[in-house]
């Protein structure tokens, strides 16, 4: 049954559609694909640079870190306070739960006090999934620390559990710790350390953290497959459209090869062909049966 052209109308604003959502998902996967290529640039150029001193990265108390000197390696001076150390959970690392130690380092910036959190490492869970196996202390004393430099993170609103967070956020991590007045006031910068190495070194070190991840992700292809599900849509409904029509066509072409050429249709030229050969068939009966009828009849000699 042939579409009508409502319908058609239809299944074409449909497809439009259908083909525009596709092109939406298809322009925000390539900015994904975009943006995760300019972070990658980012490591790739800063990552593995020389370490600098921090006050080549940040002027002092209440800087924040510019977003083009994340990963960046930086040599800080200054003491561990062990003592406010605070868990970051719900972190993995290479697929194994445990917690980060967040420990503060007290240094200075232009010769004023500042406090900058430093991810030490990774602890695997203990016996019970609350706290970590064990927590290697820092080198006491004056230590010169290499970090990886990277930006505040976000402050989480699921911080209920004392001496624990679930984001690295320099402000929620001391406020966190024990004791968090007895440092001073905005001596802090907006930034934190992940640790690459100390010296002295600690008796115990946590597991390193990985280097950052550098691989590219499946955006570029979600973005050529939804690209490819736009012209599907549109196209399906002009293949469609096409054989429809088609179809209709070759019907139409039946009916007019059909017609008789002296405007007769071939069911009429067939029924006139029996007539014609009936008629004949009668002739033929007729003139056989002729003979016999008009035939005289012979006479009996024998009884002359």
């Amino acid at each position: 049954m042939r579409r009508t052209r409502r319908q058609w109308v239809t299944l074409g604003l449909a497809a439009v559609l259908l083909a525009a959502l596709c092109v939406l998902a298809a322009f925000w996967q390539w900015h994904r694909y975009t943006d995760r290529q300019a972070q990658i640039a980012l490591v790739e150029t800063n990552y593995s640079a020389a370490p600098v001193p921090l006050a080549d990265v940040l002027d002092g108390p209440g800087d924040v870190l510019a977003d083009d000197d994340v990963w960046r390696p930086a040599v800080v001076v200054g003491e561990y306070l062990p003592e406010r150390t605070v868990l970051l959970r719900n972190r993995p690392v290479n697929s194994t739960p445990g917690f980060h130690l967040l420990v503060p380092l007290r240094t200075e910036l232009d010769g004023e006090p500042v406090v900058l959190v430093v991810d030490r490492g990774f602890v695997p869970l203990g016996q019970d999934a609350s706290e970590p196996a064990s927590v290697p202390d820092p080198p006491a004393g004056q230590v010169t620390v290499t970090v990886t430099l990277r930006a505040d993170e976000p402050a989480s609103e699921h911080d209920a559990n004392q001496s624990t967070v679930a984001a690295i956020n320099t402000d929620q991590v001391l406020a966190s710790g024990p004791d968090p007045a007895g440092l001073p006031q905005g001596a802090t910068v907006g930034a934190y350390g992940q640790l690459r190495s100390e010296d002295p070194a600690a008796a115990v070190t946590p597991v390193a953290l990985p280097r950052p991840d550098t691989d590219p992700g499946s955006h570029l292809s979600y973005t050529f497959q939804w690209a490819i599900f736009a012209l599907g849509a549109v196209g399906g409904y002009v293949a469609l459209w096409r054989r429809e029509t088609r179809e209709a066509s070759v019907t139409a072409g039946q009916l007019i090869a059909a017609e008789d050429p002296h405007g007769g249709s071939r069911p009429e030229r067939t029924r006139r062909r029996r007539v014609d050969e009936e008629h004949e068939d009668a002739l033929v009966d007729a003139a056989s049966q002729a003979p016999s009828a008009t035939r005289p009849q012979a006479s009996d000699t024998s009884s002359a």
